[in-house]
């Protein structure tokens, strides 16, 4: 994630802020230009962007429940911005709790459709293509619903929808240990989900599916069968020399989505380490074994995976130390082999192909 600055004052500012704490004035991110500015309220009560060229501009509607921080683009006339505008269903908001959980989620979807405007990925939202767009309903367990009846966090032909109760540090953290999970978190979900999405888009709908095969498998295996299969029997033997996770290893489609999503993991984290000038410099670390300031090295425009491996591998190495200095888990416990690096490289490959990348 990028840093930004206050077109007022040019103090830094982050991509979460909606006022700079320096000047007071209220912040918006620009979506299609990826940059921040700074809003002057109107006498009739619009907005005006603040700097060398003001232009009025519409906050998304969103940002009346302080859910939102984007700018609604000039061709929009509904009030949401690109990534609300994804939104098919949202919590009901007379819920106190509901409103803080959905603020959470919020801010982990904008950084998803930030890092996928950024990659240039086609994103039709479901008005523009009802049946397959990519939309998002944020949904919660009925009091008096049995387990069976719950909210599952799934994908459906491009509607993902996440239980409202993820939300909750608390209720997440119970269910990463019920499941053995070595990370959970609002962002993996969205990624995760997001990829089987982009499995439909960009390998079934652009037939390409045979080449997917060479690399993951045979999808056309039940999916259902696998799924109980792996929760019955846990991962085979010697998983961890072919896969990113345990959960990877239980069907092709899940391995593609697993793999996705680290893929984002790691292009996002390395774009705000370069942000905040942590650098690693892969020409140079094995002489330094290290971490370097002094070299800017752009995710989001690698040129391939192993530029991104060597420079994520001793990131990781160095925050993870960091953590359990501090008593904490490790932020990425993860093994990156080289059949997971394999699978890596077929999905950069496949977002480079794709009609619109372009990145920025």
């Amino acid at each position: 994630m990028r840093l930004f600055s206050c077109s007022n004052c040019r103090n830094v500012v982050h991509f979460d802020n909606t006022t700079c704490v320096a000047c007071g004035m209220r912040l918006a991110y620009r979506p299609l230009a990826f940059d921040m500015v700074t809003l002057s309220s109107e006498p009739d009560g619009s907005f005006r962007s603040v700097g060398v060229d003001p232009v009025r501009v519409q906050p998304c509607v969103n940002a009346s429940y302080d859910a939102c921080n984007w700018l609604v683009d000039d061709d929009q006339e509904a009030g949401y911005c690109r990534a609300c505008r994804h939104n098919v269903v949202i919590p009901d908001l007379t819920v106190p709790d509901n409103i803080v959980n959905w603020r959470k989620i919020e801010l982990a979807k904008h950084a998803l459709i930030y890092s996928l405007l950024r990659l240039g990925l086609p994103l039709a939202d479901r008005t523009e293509d009802p049946h397959h767009g990519l939309g998002f309903a944020f949904l919660s367990d009925d009091a008096t619903a049995s387990e069976e009846g719950s909210v599952l966090t799934g994908h459906a032909e491009g509607l993902i929808t996440l239980n409202m109760a993820e939300a909750s540090d608390a209720e997440r953290e119970k269910r990463r240990v019920a499941l053995n999970e070595p990370f959970r978190t609002l962002s993996g979900h969205f990624r995760h989900e997001v990829a089987h999405y982009f499995w439909n888009v960009l390998i079934r709908d652009r037939s390409q599916v045979s080449s997917f095969r060479t690399v993951f498998g045979d999808e056309s295996a039940d999916y259902a069968a696998a799924l109980e299969s792996y929760y019955a029997e846990g991962p085979p033997p010697g998983w961890d020399q072919g896969y990113i996770s345990t959960y990877a290893t239980s069907h092709p489609w899940e391995d593609f989505a697993e793999t996705f999503a680290h893929y984002l993991h790691i292009i996002d984290a390395l774009d705000t380490a370069d942000a905040f000038g942590l650098k690693t410099n892969p020409k140079i670390y094995g002489e330094k074994q290290g971490l370097v300031l002094d070299e800017t090295f752009d995710s989001y425009r690698a040129r391939d995976v192993r530029d991104l491996v060597e420079a994520w591998v001793p990131l990781t190495l160095a925050i993870n130390s960091i953590n359990r200095s501090m008593g904490q888990p490790d932020l990425y416990p993860f093994v990156l082999n080289e059949p997971v690096m394999l699978k890596l490289e077929y999905i950069h490959q496949l977002i480079r192909s794709s009609k619109g990348y372009d990145p920025l």
